[in-house]
């Protein structure tokens, strides 16, 4: 069974990025350009993961997570923090936030798939 993954990007290049090495784990991928759309698109699909940018314009990630998590239907949503940010503090301040687990930009595409295995198998991002 195909794990289906909710990626909120607005940054087109991330997009087809993420979108090809996800599709060539063989995971199901649905694309939200942004924070709104992926709060809409995670409440119809109720995806296994969302992989949600951080700075988006309109609502951004921050906001959509907020939303998702405060939503009894979506609370249980596992959502990883997608970022540019890479200060100290980052990773607590996303985790207090309400997201998941936090991956910075530029990703690793070789850490990403097993990640991901890590993050579906087990339920518990670190």
């Amino acid at each position: 069974m195909s794990h289906t993954i909710l990626l909120v990007e607005d940054n087109e290049n991330n997009r087809n990025l993420l979108k090809d090495i996800l599709g060539f784990y063989g995971y199901e991928v649905a694309i939200a350009f942004d924070g709104q759309a992926g709060v809409t698109l995670a409440r119809e699909l109720l995806p296994d993961l969302i992989l949600m940018d951080i700075q988006m314009p309109g609502m951004d990630g921050m906001t959509a997570c907020k939303i998702l998590k405060g939503d009894p239907v979506t609370s249980s949503l596992k959502i990883v923090a997608l970022t540019s940010f890479a200060m100290q503090g980052d990773p607590e301040k996303f985790l207090a936030a309400g997201f998941d687990a936090y991956i910075s930009k530029p990703l690793d595409t070789r850490e990403l798939p097993v990640l991901l295995k890590q993050w579906l198998s087990n339920g518990e991002p670190s």
